[in-house]
């Protein structure tokens, strides 16, 4: 079959977490959430007796938004978190007057120290260079990530954002893989209608990637990553089609 399209998760299948540990996730969120605690305090909007609390507030909110979004498939962008928090230790007057724009920035900060631990694999831009010029397979990509500027933070800091005919994300969706409903926009992005969802190949690391895909009529390769978090969902499929290398999608292209 002509493939038309190709639409790549991010975490573990185009980039990966430096020497990847559910200690350094926790400790990545930790840092970042002092950065914006430090914005709070300079901007006047925490006193530095609630601060404490806030920050045990935040840490165990964005656990159980995490959950919820699991279990519904919906998104709980991490801007909205801060919202939520916040509106529970400040007054009507004070959050009022704060912008999305300072929701966004709150969450920059948030997410600026996992930004310095995701890194391309080493076949990432030579695979992508090869797929380009191909010039009638269109690229995407579809992360589930609670903040969508951090995917776009990453491929335009590895000058990597130019190959890409559409950067989805459930955190702008509102929705999170395995949804088919945010396999269905991306393809729209990518300028591919629905019907041509059995000309696209969906590629990434875990359940959601691959049921997604499948319930959406993609074809579906498993990119197999060497570590393995707590509480995965397994992947009964018969004769899944996997690679342990990126640019081995090229085999399923040409």
């Amino acid at each position: 079959m002509n493939i038309k399209g190709i639409i790549f998760d991010f975490g573990f299948t185009l980039f990966h977490f430096d020497n990847v540990s559910i200690e350094k996730y926790f400790d990545c969120y930790n840092r970042g959430l002092q950065k914006a605690v430090t914005l709070l305090k300079e901007s006047k909007i925490l006193k530095e007796d609630i601060i404490k609390e806030f920050t045990t507030k935040f840490q165990k909110e964005r656990i159980e938004f995490f959950r919820k979004s699991v279990k519904t498939k919906n998104e709980f962008p991490t801007s909205y978190v801060f919202k939520h928090v916040l509106g529970t230790f400040l007054g009507e007057e004070i959050i009022s007057k704060l912008t999305d724009e300072f929701y966004l920035e709150l969450a920059n900060l948030y997410h600026s120290c996992e930004e310095e631990e995701w890194i391309p694999y080493k076949h990432t831009k030579d695979t992508l260079n090869k797929i380009l010029e191909l010039k009638n397979v269109k690229i995407g990509v579809l992360s589930n990530h609670p903040h969508h500027f951090t995917i776009r933070n990453l491929l335009k800091k590895y000058d990597l954002l130019k190959y890409f005919d559409a950067v989805v994300t459930s955190a702008k969706f509102g929705n999170r893989k395995p949804n088919p409903e945010i396999f269905h926009y991306t393809l729209k992005k990518m300028g591919l209608e629905n019907e041509q969802s059995s000309s696209v190949i969906m590629v990434g690391d875990e359940y959601a990637d691959i049921i997604g895909g499948q319930r959406a009529g993609l074809q579906t390769i498993l990119f197999e990553r060497q570590y393995k978090f707590p509480y995965e969902k397994e992947i009964d499929i018969p004769n899944l089609r996997k690679i342990n290398n990126l640019s081995e999608i090229l085999d399923f292209i040409q």
